[in-house]
């Protein structure tokens, strides 16, 4: 094909006909990628600032190695767009985190070319190391990549990963895509030592390395393995020593220029032939070829849809549970000057933007490291100072040990502002919020809220951080308050609706707004129903429990799994209650679609205990 045909991306039998095309055919195509990633995402929302500046990097990984026998693990998955369209996807991008459509994280079960799942971050060593492993184990002489920003380095499990990698002896390839950030600006040592690296000088004459080492390393025709270990002085001009990472046991190749096409492929071309452990640095620009996403790159690494020509979002922020929380927490700071903000490199997600300008010494960002935030809670509790960990959902899995060993045990008082619980929508089955009331209802003296509007969400705050005594949590939706019914019962415990049913529909959260419209459904089919909607949803209330004992028919819904839920303990208490929960993962979707899948709309909720009173009777 001739450098003047510009390659048609959807005639493309990919990945393998990425290798017959030239360097400028291959440029052209990252061009027209970038449009499909603006494009796309404008309208669905997404990862946009990651994925632009990986494009050329993606380029040349499948152009250089071969997946999916060479295997390729994204970390997080979120800087991964381009390798789903280079991978047979192409067709099918434009479905991107809808329903039915592709996932914005890499699946197994969606291409053989994803192999690994992904959605959280710092795991993508260990997984590449085991898969590496594997191969050596069954004579397979292909490699494992791990992919990651340098936002993964902030997160522990990384370590872990490395220190084990080094010394592994197996054809791992380590990549990090250095980018000076991750969702908020990189925090911490680590983040230091690798801006150092990216701006001293003796890092910066890659290029006259490269173009050395492709003097006696031809990428197509002679054997590569033996023209690079023939060629070693050449090759060891391109290899940067005194690093922890030689240390470590790697090789190291870098800083290459993330977005020069010809650099990537020789680096990754030299790494592939030394067959052992190998981590080379990669330099991009984040949102690269989007003006206002290389000038913003935290505000466009997740976002709605948003319009191409002004950059602007579609949705306002400020109107969140997010934000509500965040700029009650900075209203309180300044009575209460023992109260002190932690993220996990969510400073904007979470609403604690507010906070760090109002407070800086006072917040404190530990990046993508769940665990020692909790652990760093706890001491700052032990100090005197009521610590407010905002976090999401599924991040807060990551560190249940903490929680129970570093918290719970010494009966130390922190509070978890837990953001997107509850089903999500569009990021997946790794962001689902469903899990945090099963697994928190299991830790000794736990107690848990869950406002249903921002009213009750600043109430519940000022109750954790200023009556409660342990770990308390706090947990709430993302998006904003739709609320539809009166808000002039608030409390903090619950507030019961008796209009002499001897049914009682029961809920917490935000799905009682789903059941306010349910019961409303019901009474047009002339069938009552009282409610009982929850705040302080744990430990079980004697209060609840004698409520619901006055009633021959009781249906709890929840947006929670099932295993470990709320209703599944009143249930066990009380006898005559039905729960109606989530069973397994949830996929993509819009949230408002997955929840009436899930049978939790309001015309599902009507529908539901229409059919039960009917069974009953």
């Amino acid at each position: 094909m001739s450098d003047n045909i510009k390659p048609d991306i959807y005639k493309l039998n990919l990945p393998a006909d990425l290798k017959k095309l030239s360097l400028k055919q291959c440029e052209d195509l990252c061009e027209s990628i970038r449009k499909m990633l603006i494009t796309t995402v404008s309208q669905n929302g997404g990862h946009l600032a990651s994925n632009l500046g990986t494009v050329e990097l993606t380029m040349a990984l499948h152009r250089v190695f071969e997946s999916p026998k060479d295997k390729i693990v994204w970390d997080v998955g979120h800087q991964a767009y381009t390798h789903k369209i280079l991978t047979g996807r192409a067709d099918k991008f434009h479905t991107l985190r809808q329903e039915n459509g592709i996932s914005g994280f890499c699946r197994p079960d969606e291409s053989e070319h994803d192999a690994f799942i992904s959605g959280h971050s710092s795991n993508s060593i260990s997984a590449a190391l085991g898969i590496a492993t594997a191969m050596k184990l069954n004579g397979d002489d292909h490699h494992a990549i791990a992919v990651m920003g340098d936002g993964a380095f902030t997160g522990g499990l990384i370590y872990e990963g490395l220190n084990n990698a080094g010394k592994s002896d197996t054809n791992i390839i380590v990549i990090l895509n250095y980018n000076e950030m991750s969702i908020s600006k990189n925090v911490g040592g680590m983040a230091k030592y690798l801006s150092q690296m990216r701006t001293k000088e003796s890092y910066k004459r890659t290029k006259g390395a490269v173009e050395r080492v492709l003097d006696v390393t031809p990428l197509v025709g002679k054997p590569i393995k033996k023209a690079v270990r023939g060629s070693k002085n050449a090759f060891k001009s391109m290899v940067l020593h005194s690093t922890m990472f030689e240390e470590l046991g790697f090789e190291y190749i870098g800083p290459i220029d993330g977005h020069n096409l010809e650099e990537l492929e020789a680096g990754f071309t030299a790494a592939k032939a030394l067959n052992k452990p190998v981590f080379i640095h990669v330099n991009t620009v984040k949102g690269k070829g989007y003006a206002p996403a290389e000038e913003n790159p935290g505000e466009y690494h997740g976002v709605g849809s948003f319009e191409i020509s002004t950059g602007n979002p579609d949705v306002v922020l400020a109107d969140s549970f997010s934000s509500v929380m965040g700029k009650e927490l900075c209203a309180m700071g300044r009575k209460n000057k023992k109260i002190c903000a932690v993220t996990a490199a969510m400073k904007y997600g979470t609403g604690l933007q507010y906070f760090a300008k109002a407070f800086p010494d006072r917040f404190f960002d530990v990046g993508i490291a769940e665990e020692h935030a909790v652990t760093f809670c706890g001491g700052l509790a032990t100090m005197g100072y009521v610590p407010v960990f905002a976090v999401y959902s599924t991040f807060l899995q990551r560190s249940y040990d903490q929680l129970i060993h570093d918290l719970a045990i010494g009966g130390i008082h922190a509070v978890l502002c837990v953001d997107r619980a509850g089903v999500v929508g569009s990021d997946g089955e790794t962001h689902q919020g469903i899990f945090d009331i099963s697994f928190l209802t299991a830790v000794p003296n736990m107690v848990i809220y869950s406002p249903s509007n921002y009213e009750e969400l600043k109430l519940c705050l000022h109750t954790a951080v200023e009556k409660e005594t342990g770990i308390t949590a706090v947990r709430y939706p993302r998006g904003n308050d739709k609320s539809v019914y009166s808000k002039d019962k608030v409390n903090s415990l619950y507030t019961h609706y008796n209009n002499g049913s001897r049914t009682l529909i029961i809920t917490y959260g935000r799905l009682f707004n789903n059941v306010y419209s349910a019961v409303e459904i019901l009474r047009n089919h002339d069938i009552s129903c009282d409610m009982l909607k929850l705040v302080k949803v744990f430990p079980i209330q004697q209060d609840v429990v004698d409520i619901i004992s006055a009633y021959e028919n009781v249906l709890f819904f929840e947006e929670a799994y099932d295993c470990g839920s709320v209703s599944e303990k009143y249930a066990a208490l009380c006898g005559n209650v039905a729960s109606f929960t989530i069973e397994g993962f949830v996929h993509h979707g819009d949230s408002d679609v997955l929840l009436d899948e899930l049978g939790l709309s309001a015309e599902k909720i009507a529908q539901t205990t229409e059919d039960f009173l009917n069974n009953e009777t």
